[in-house]
């Protein structure tokens, strides 16, 4: 094999790449990827076994096809550290010669039948929808998914289909995040389509580029995900186990509602956590009429208050909440406004903006 390559579209897709290539694996081929050059365009794969990568590079010249495997941590590195605008990669009985203007690096390959093999969409698409709007919905939900958890389910993101509108759920026991997501192409039948789909496979779809027009495509083959987006695609495992049921958690029995400006909350939230108390990582919201003021306090170190003047005249009402999970949802809020349903003060409150995002937020106890 033996290939020209532009270096930065080498190490634009060398950076989506080494994100799924595990730093500890017992398989050390898993540490590297695999190139496989054609006679127009060269395909670079990555896998950590649970979810894989085919990134198609079309800025090569192919000298003589062929196919190599390469670690990606070294390889990545050369290709970032060059100055050079081409690079040219030429691999002899397993050895690659890496050459630039004044570079020349030798790394030696691993053999590529050992490689695992990555599935990609093929025939026609299960579900279509436009890459800006699931990227808008991934980066509404994926903050709330739960970081470390046994309960396995909830590191993931909950997908229900129905007509064409997908509706993106995420939680970690303490807070919930909900988004809805229009469809070009939904499958058929009536009964609808309920998947999780891992936190890290988001995470990748969220990294893709492209603009309005582009579209992914989506098959679902037994209990995977494929996603196609020109030049990329990728498949993933989907997690087993039951999702939380979300309409569960979704309080009703709010009586309180108040519209707030989303710039001028993110900041009180940001001011009146600057002195909040270690222990409790909490601010009070108390609220009466036409007013709302957030708090913070801590034994050691003092206090700080923030007021707001809002439009409300119901029943005064103070609760808790965790100030980073309020300024997580105010950071995705694309809307001027929005709206703050409150019941009990032991009771969970509900963020809504707009018709297609919701956030619900358990309430801590400040004591």
């Amino acid at each position: 094999m033996k290939v020209q390559f532009n270096r930065l579209a080498l190490s634009e897709a060398l950076s989506l790449l080494t994100s799924v290539v595990p730093s500890r694996t017992p398989k050390p081929i898993l540490k590297c990827v695999r190139f496989e050059a054609l006679t127009d365009c060269v395909h670079v794969y990555a896998t950590d076994l649970e979810v894989g990568i085919n990134y198609i590079l079309s800025e090569v010249q192919v000298i003589e096809p062929g196919q190599t495997v390469l670690p990606a941590d070294k390889l990545s590195a050369i290709v970032r550290e060059s100055v050079d605008e081409v690079l040219t990669l030429d691999v002899q009985d397993g050895t690659c010669q890496i050459v630039g203007c004044d570079s020349h690096f030798t790394i030696y390959g691993q053999e590529p039948e050992q490689f695992p093999n990555i599935p990609d969409v093929d025939g026609q698409p299960d579900i279509e929808v436009g890459l800006l709007g699931l990227k808008r919905g991934i980066k509404q939900c994926l903050f709330a998914t739960a970081k470390e958890s046994s309960r396995y389910a909830i590191n993931g993101v909950l997908w229900e289909i129905k007509g064409r509108k997908l509706m993106l759920v995420a939680t970690d026991g303490r807070r919930l995040a909900q988004t809805n997501v229009n469809l070009s192409l939904a499958p058929g039948g009536e009964e609808g389509v309920s998947i999780i789909v891992p936190s890290k496979t988001m995470a990748l779809v969220e990294k893709l580029s492209g603009d309005d027009k582009e579209k992914v495509a989506i098959q679902l083959v037994g209990s995977q995900i494929l996603l196609s987006c020109a030049p990329v695609s990728i498949s993933s495992n989907l997690v087993d186990g039951n999702f939380p049921k979300y309409e569960d958690i979704i309080p009703k029995d709010f009586d309180k509602r108040i519209v707030l400006n989303s710039e001028a909350v993110a900041s009180a939230v940001r001011r009146a956590s600057l002195l909040a108390s270690e222990e409790t990582k909490g601010i009070k919201l108390s609220i009466s009429d036409n007013s709302i003021m957030f708090s913070g306090r801590a034994p050691e170190a003092g206090a700080a208050e923030i007021t707001m003047t809002i439009d409300y005249s119901g029943e005064p009402i103070s609760v808790g909440f965790n100030p980073q999970f309020l300024t997580d949802a105010l950071r995705v809020i694309q809307t001027p406004e929005f709206e703050l349903d409150l019941g009990q003060p032991d009771r969970p409150g509900l963020i809504r903006s707009g018709s297609e995002f919701q956030y619900v937020l358990m309430p801590i106890n400040l004591g």
